[in-house]
């Protein structure tokens, strides 16, 4: 084994690579402060104040201890996501959130909210605990591993786009969908999570009938929680373990939301998916924009770095969460990717819908 300590090295390229290193640490620190910053309301103060305020006031409105509040603030500020007013002087700043930082951190609703994967930041670092074992054995594990607070997280990091845009834009880019939801049509959202696109689509389309799946008993919980409070009637939810999907063909209407490539055996789901839907059926899949190889997605997704981590601690741990899982991972449906398994559990009809989203690819998928 070679003494490291011998190794030579350019004292330039050697700052630079510990500053990159340090700085993965700095980003991950910072993570963990939003994540405060969002529990105990600091941004929604932020917010609510309208203008710039000090620690002192930003302590005063939370009912927090003015020491820790402004330790925090420093950190968000100097990670430039606080605007900062120094000019009276070292611990009279004023500390203030930009309209965009507003719409990312203290508006849960707004379509660019992003507080919802920090909501759940401290379950996704506590995987970190059961990784060792999972590189050693190759299994991984699944969603609800991460507990309650998971499903919240996956909660708030979708729903408020599809609040903003799942019936105005997406349903109506799919061919006659939105005649047939009115008319009265047999729906089924696989990987349902917490139930938001059910019972949006439910209280929409009141003439139509909506089943969400999910093997998650949080999510399953919580999404039964929501129906009973929202008093929707045409919708239910259920484990597929125990009341499978159909195989007659008698589904009009399939929709899956960012959940394929979380899956243990995403193969035989496209080809369950073909069994369940209709010959005149159409399959709405909706999965993160992955490309074909690593380095297009390096040279194309400035988030790669954060993707292949998150996939190591949620995604791919829960596509092989079964000993025998195909193991996609956060990256790994790309369109090429959908169009082969798609083809191959007999679908003949493919086609990307201009649909736009940073994050997401938008498929139409039929017999």
């Amino acid at each position: 084994m070679t003494d490291a300590t011998m190794v030579e090295t350019d004292p330039d390229k050697l700052k630079m690579f510990g500053f990159n290193v340090f700085t993965q640490l700095s980003g991950a620190v910072t993570a963990g402060m939003i994540h405060l910053g969002d529990r105990l309301g600091l941004f929604t103060a932020l917010a609510d104040a309208g203008t710039a305020i000090t620690t002192i006031e930003l302590a005063d409105r939370t009912g927090l201890s003015e020491r820790w509040v402004r330790e925090w603030a420093y950190n968000q500020a100097a990670a430039r996501l606080l605007d900062v007013d120094d000019t009276a002087g070292a611990g009279n700043e004023k500390f203030g959130l930009s309209p965009e930082g507003v719409a990312v951190l203290a508006s849960p609703d707004h379509p660019a909210s992003g507080t919802g994967m920090f909501h759940r930041f401290p379950q996704t670092m506590a995987a970190l605990d059961l990784m060792p074992e999972s590189f050693r054995t190759g299994v991984g594990h699944d969603y609800d591993s991460h507990g309650h607070e998971g499903a919240v997280g996956i909660e708030r990091s979708f729903e408020p786009w599809n609040k903003a845009h799942l019936i105005p834009t997406v349903l109506p880019s799919l061919d006659g969908i939105i005649e047939r939801l009115h008319t009265g049509i047999t729906v089924v959202d696989i990987g349902c999570g917490a139930g938001g696109a059910v019972l949006m689509m439910a209280e929409a389309f009141p003439h139509s009938t909506f089943v969400g799946y999910d093997i998650s008993q949080h999510a399953l919980d919580r999404a039964e929680s929501r129906r009973v409070e929202s008093g929707v009637k045409n919708a239910r939810f259920v484990d597929p373990r125990i009341d499978p999907l159909p195989t007659d063909q008698s589904v009009d209407f399939v929709t899956t939301f960012d959940c394929i490539h979380d899956m243990s055996h995403p193969t035989q789901m496209v080809e369950a998916i073909r069994s369940a839907l209709a010959a005149d059926g159409t399959w709405l899949l909706v999965d993160i924009k992955g490309r074909d190889t690593f380095t297009d997605n390096v040279e194309q997704n400035p988030m790669a770095a954060l993707m292949y981590g998150i996939s190591v601690l949620s995604c791919m741990s829960s596509a092989l969460s079964e000993p025998d899982g195909e193991g996609l991972g956060t990256l790994g449906l790309p369109e090429s990717k959908a169009r082969e398994m798609s083809g191959a559990a007999g679908f003949s009809q493919f086609r990307t819908l201009d649909v736009k989203h940073n994050l997401n690819a938008f498929y139409e998928i039929r017999p």
